[in-house]
């Protein structure tokens, strides 16, 4: 991607808020229910969750399925998109925050926690940088793909270092490159490797 931070930090919210808007369209990432299955979501809980989650989901990896979540605990979903992961992770958690910066995941976030009825789950607007909860008030968080998106990954750190109580969990996947990219897809608007 060109520009700066803030010009990246731009695009990735237009795209991702253009999955939202229309997850059928292509996009740089893949998107949707394929993505989610070879991602290593279980097909029947797919099949139950609600399909306004399902078809923006643009994760990496299923965290949660990897993720070690007690009944009481406190759930941070950073950059949780259309909520599939904070939906998977409800259950279990005894609260679930989903936070991230485009108001059209969000949207689809929230109806679908609403239509499943999970009164644990709430979506705030908030950056990776600046996490929008109180220090020390989570127990595990979740991150699902934003690290390779977003260059503050020093801020990054240092905010889920801050909201994650000590002896808390911090479970992440990413996309990591093998070699580096080479000139011109470096300076591509496709990169999505931040």
């Amino acid at each position: 991607m060109t520009g700066g931070p803030e010009n990246r930090r731009e695009q990735v919210r237009r795209v991702y808020s253009r999955i939202a808007q229309a997850p059928g369209a292509e996009h740089p990432v893949r998107v949707g229910r394929k993505v989610a299955v070879r991602a290593g979501y279980d097909e029947e809980w797919l099949s139950n969750a609600p399909r306004v989650s399902v078809e923006a989901f643009a994760g990496v990896s299923c965290v949660p399925c990897f993720a070690e979540i007690e009944a009481t605990a406190r759930v941070l979903d950073l950059g949780c998109g259309a909520g599939l992961d904070s939906l998977l992770v409800a259950e279990p958690a005894g609260s679930v925050l989903g936070v991230d910066f485009s108001e059209a995941m969000l949207s689809r976030a929230e109806t679908s926690a609403r239509s499943m009825g999970l009164d644990n789950v709430e979506f705030r607007q908030g950056s990776a940088e600046a996490i929008p909860c109180e220090t020390g008030s989570i127990d595990v968080a979740l991150v699902n793909g934003l690290f390779n998106l977003n260059p503050a990954r020093t801020e990054i750190f240092r905010e889920l270092a801050r909201v994650v109580h000590p002896g808390g969990l911090v479970f992440a996947a990413e996309l990591i490159l093998k070699q580096p990219l080479p000139e011109e897809a470096r300076r591509s608007e496709t990169d999505w490797f931040a």
